[in-house]
């Protein structure tokens, strides 16, 4: 079978029916093997008939949410490729042949643009069509290598086996976000195609809720991009509390009527401590999400591991610890010449913040070298080869028993023959 149309389903009796005739009129028309699965995710107003006599196949899928509903139709589908789309009759489901050929020419991703497409007055709200659609592609686009412009199109085509080997793991609405950006960060093809988008056929409220939803795509988006969650502020942060720390260092910094000090001088250290750590959070998350299989591998990550040893990470951090410890007994020095009595922040800060800075990164340097090492230590994972041996061991060992018992069971077959055949002779005899 070419093709399977999967649609989520929750309480969808108004508009389900429409759908499915619409996509099996399309394949009929364009000569496509296939069928329209419904994913049904707890319909309780019969939803699931209706389809069936539509000449749906409806699949119960338990685990509540749209991109679990959408995985489990995923998984269920018959089809080589598989489209998906909500069955609220707001996609055009008589315009899939577009999604088939580019399919067919080699796309492993087809992404479907309404702002390209058209989009219908009152299909869109107006919060959803000029802030949060376009913000969040714009993010997207951003934040990972990707020219796709509406990141969110509930209508895009894919192929099922390229999909199921990325492990999509988001049971909600931010499954849309993950399938285009494990997508193009595995490096599969993926491409776009205009759709347009109708006002639903539903009398009932959208199950979408734009604020929490539109949060939780912005929060997939950022946790799966380490460089501009962390390294990037991180390096910012770093940088001003790096050159601010450097310059007050030797002495207030006038710009104007405006004079900055000491207390300008604890901030830009702080700064310093808290950009270190999140570009330390930065190589965390890339290690990690690597050896899990969330992200791919970084190259340049790994390049940076694999210089920065744990040894090398506890000299560094030994060596920072020396520098804050001089600036230390250099405070004590200064006072001493005090006669340990009260002294000047602007002077004695000067000493005592950059000494307390540098051991507090000295820690968090050593820290981080444990930190990575142990995320670094690989798991023993089988491979083709490992798995292939294994099933040929297992296989010689059955035909091992096999002959074994066959022999045993000749051998007592023999003896029971023979048993008979000395009885025999002896009645004979008698």
């Amino acid at each position: 079978m070419e093709l399977t149309v999967v649609m989520p389903c929750l309480n969808e009796a108004e508009t389900v029916e429409t759908c499915v005739r619409k996509a099996l009129a399309c394949m009929r028309e364009h000569g496509i093997d296939g069928e329209v699965l419904i994913a049904d995710n707890g319909s309780t107003d019969g939803s699931q008939q209706l389809a069936r006599d539509a000449g749906a196949r409806v699949v119960h899928v338990d685990a509540k949410g749209y991109g679990n509903a959408l995985m489990g139709g995923i998984r269920a589908a018959r089809g080589k490729y598989v489209i998906m789309g909500d069955a609220d009759d707001s996609y055009d489901f008589t315009a899939l042949l577009p999604f088939v050929e580019q399919l067919r020419d080699g796309a492993d991703l087809v992404m479907g643009n309404r702002f390209k497409g058209g989009i219908a007055p009152g299909a869109m709200p107006p919060l959803h069509r000029y802030l949060g659609n376009p913000v969040l592609s714009f993010i997207g686009r951003l934040f990972f290598p990707s020219a796709i412009g509406d990141f969110h199109c509930g209508l895009r085509g894919f192929r099922r086996d390229s999909i199921i080997k990325l492990g999509l793991q988001t049971g909600g609405m931010e499954f849309a976000s993950e399938m285009v950006v494990r997508s193009t960060l595995s490096g599969l093809d993926v491409r776009e195609v205009a759709t347009t988008l109708s006002p639903d056929g539903r009398s009932r409220p959208p199950h979408l809720r734009s604020w929490r939803d539109g949060w939780r795509h912005l929060r997939f988006l950022m946790l799966y991009s380490p460089r501009w969650l962390f390294l990037i502020p991180g390096m910012v942060l770093m940088t001003i509390g790096l050159g601010a720390g450097a310059t007050l260092t030797f002495g207030p910094v006038y710009i104007g009527k405006l004079g900055f000090d000491v207390d300008t001088l604890v901030g830009a250290s702080a700064a310093l401590v808290i950009g270190f750590q999140a570009v330390l959070f930065a190589v965390f998350t890339k290690v990690y999400a690597a050896e899990e299989g969330f992200l791919p591998e970084d190259r340049r990550v790994r390049k940076l591991v694999d210089i920065v040893t744990l040894e090398k990470g506890l000299v560094v951090g030994g060596l920072l610890a020396l520098a804050g410890l001089g600036g230390l007994v250099a405070s004590l020095v200064h006072w001493q010449t005090r006669s340990f009595g009260t002294l000047i922040p602007s002077e004695s800060l000067r000493l005592v913040v950059p000494s307390a800075t540098a051991l507090i990164m000295s820690f968090q340097t050593i820290f981080a070298a444990l930190f990575v090492s142990i995320l670094g230590i690989r798991r023993t994972k089988e491979t083709p080869i490992d798995v292939a041996a294994s099933a040929a061991e297992e296989a010689a060992e059955a035909v091992t028993r096999q002959s074994a018992e066959e022999v045993a069971e000749t051998g007592t077959r023999q003896n029971a023959e023979e048993s008979a055949e000395t009885g025999t002779r002896e009645s004979t005899k008698a």
